[in-house]
């Protein structure tokens, strides 16, 4: 066995890995990073980017089709095999080379393989181990989790990389979970010509946001894509059969398709990376608890970063926790606040759904004073320059007490970009009254801003 020795060893090589061995490569560090799959991590080649690259062209046909005198055709439709074509293109058809470079112009290098603890500090890869003399970072992220209902394990699923990654369209596929993950890939095959049936038993898709939020986007995936969403119901079974599987429902219904999505949420990377060896347990989910610091069990060598701790399972989220550990590992004291504050979201559905902080509910839950400020999203004259009908809410959520917004939500066409100047007044508790006075260029889609602003300066305080 070749062993080597260096001041910190990253487990995973993930945009939360890659940032944090960068930043403290770049601090002089000598640093290895360790990746069983591909460089850049599930983002890169099995989830944000591949799920948008399937998205996009749909909103485009459905704007062009908005905008007189773009000759367009009422009844224009995607070309399949030239959207899954550009897919494989954003994902460098899953080759990583491409980001060797930026490894090697840091000096940090890699090691290619499924690394574990043997010991304090030690992390083996195949022949090699690797002793880390000042901290071991921990960034292995989480893979598709897998609900207990009788008879999946016996059928042919899709997880979120094969829903991505598909080489063909499949005819028809039940989806379940209407997360953002599931109502993001619905759409996606729907607009490419798959019979999507989507299943959740809540009450509304997109659970964790604001309740309009979610019926938007079921009513734009039945109606403008043809999705047979079942809400308030959920799979007790699923077998062979039919078009390829079928799932039985709570409610007494069956539906069934090509392929089965299973889409209910994320497992952390935690079993198979030694922690015994170490004495760390990882909680009742598999997550590593860590303090503000990223800090596992408080100890100064140990941390974990991005889905891996379950504090908020963004890949911004990731790479802002790297960036908290390297502040402190270089001797920049700082803790993270962003997750509890309210980590900003997008799902790229049309309509999108931006938010950031907490949802009215989450508020009141957690003692505020709360209140909510609300206007179209389209009611500014930028919206007009997107065609009619693009529709949407914006709605603030204030805090009575202070005058300042703790969570705002935006759905329409295309809202991700209001999203930074609402994390920037929730981050920084900008009074009301200040905000009043940063001036929305006119015409522009963010005029919402001013909207909602003058919703709140004419009386609508709660």
């Amino acid at each position: 066995m070749t062993k080597k020795t260096y001041d910190a060893v990253v487990l995973g090589a993930g945009p939360a890995g890659e940032v944090a061995a960068g930043r403290l490569a770049d601090g002089g560090w000598k640093v290895a990073i360790v990746e069983r799959d591909l460089i850049g991590g599930e983002c890169s080649y099995y989830a944000c980017m591949p799920s948008k690259a399937l998205l996009r062209p749909a909103g485009v046909l459905a704007e062009a089709k908005r905008i007189p005198g773009v000759p367009v055709a009422d009844d224009a439709a995607l070309d399949p095999a030239a959207v899954l074509a550009r897919r494989d293109v954003v994902i460098h058809d899953q080759d990583d080379s491409g980001q060797l470079p930026w490894l090697e112009e840091r000096g940090i290098d890699l090691y290619r393989g499924a690394g574990h603890f043997v010991g304090a500090g030690r992390i083996a890869v195949g022949e090699d181990e690797l002793s880390a003399a000042r901290a071991v970072i921990v960034a292995t992220g989480s893979g598709a989790a897998m609900p207990p209902i009788a008879g999946l394990d016996s059928v042919r699923t899709w997880n979120n990389r094969d829903a991505t990654t598909a080489k063909k369209v499949p005819a028809s596929m039940v989806v379940l979970g209407g997360g953002p993950v599931g109502s993001e890939l619905s759409q996606a095959w729907a607009s490419l010509g798959t019979k999507v049936t989507l299943v959740d038993p809540g009450d509304h898709l997109l659970g964790r946001e604001e309740p309009f939020a979610g019926e938007e986007v079921a009513a734009a995936l039945s109606g403008r894509f043809g999705v047979d969403v079942r809400l308030g119901t959920e799979v007790e079974s699923v077998r062979a059969g039919g078009a390829g599987v079928v799932a039985e429902l709570r409610d007494g219904g069956a539906v069934e398709g090509e392929e089965l999505l299973v889409a209910v949420g994320r497992k952390p990377h935690t079993e198979d990376i030694g922690l015994e060896a170490i004495g760390v347990e990882a909680d009742e989910h598999g997550f590593l608890t860590v303090d503000d610091r990223m800090r596992v069990g408080g100890r100064d060598d140990l941390f974990a970063i991005g889905d891996v701790n379950g504090r908020a399972l963004f890949t911004h989220i990731g790479k802002y926790q790297a960036w908290i550990v390297a502040e402190n590992l270089l001797g920049r004291e700082v803790v993270a606040l962003a997750e509890g504050i309210g980590s900003p979201r997008v799902t790229f559905t049309d309509p999108q759904v931006a938010s950031a902080g907490k949802t009215l509910a989450e508020a009141e839950a957690a003692g505020i004073d709360a209140h909510a400020v609300e206007v179209p999203t389209d009611g500014a004259a930028g919206a007009s320059f997107h065609g009619k009908g693009t529709g949407g809410r914006s709605r603030l959520v204030i805090d009575r007490a202070t005058d300042t917004i703790v969570g705002a939500t935006f759905t329409g066409f295309e809202t991700a970009d209001f999203l930074q100047a609402a994390t920037v007044a929730i981050v920084a508790a900008v009074p009301l009254a200040r905000l009043r006075h940063v001036i929305a260029p006119y015409p522009t889609r963010s005029e919402v801003w001013l909207k909602l602003l003058e919703k709140w300066e004419a009386g609508d305080r709660g």
